[in-house]
């Protein structure tokens, strides 16, 4: 993927990606998020690389065969390259965004192996 490409995505984020990022954007939790970051060939939603989380934002596609093995291998990679995914769905992120939050809260704040001391 492109420089540009990533840009796009960026502009046309769907709604619920836009109201997630509008509770992690200026630390908002306390730790550093970035949107449509590139890692590695991948393209992720959401991730803070300090604690080395990925917090995608699927719509019901990702219920279909092609897509669910695709994000399977994604997540498959991301993990071993060290990285925990919560994957939440649009619907739910709409619905409910504080117990979202709250989730990723949680795996900010857990221990995991290697990674510097919690704040």
């Amino acid at each position: 993927m492109t420089d540009q490409q990533v840009k796009n995505l960026r502009r046309k984020m769907t709604d619920a990606e836009r109201r997630l990022w509008s509770r992690l954007r200026n630390e908002a939790l306390g730790y550093d998020f970035r949107r449509q970051h590139r890692l590695g060939i991948y393209i992720v939603d959401f991730v803070c690389l300090e604690r080395r989380l990925v917090v995608e934002v699927d719509g019901g596609q990702h219920n279909l065969a092609p897509h669910a093995a695709r994000d399977h291998q994604r997540s498959l990679w991301l993990n071993a390259d060290g990285f925990e995914v919560l994957r939440c769905w649009n619907n739910e992120v709409l619905a409910a965004t504080d117990e979202v939050v709250e989730t990723i809260w949680h795996a900010l704040r857990k221990s995991r192996d290697g990674l510097p001391p919690i704040r």
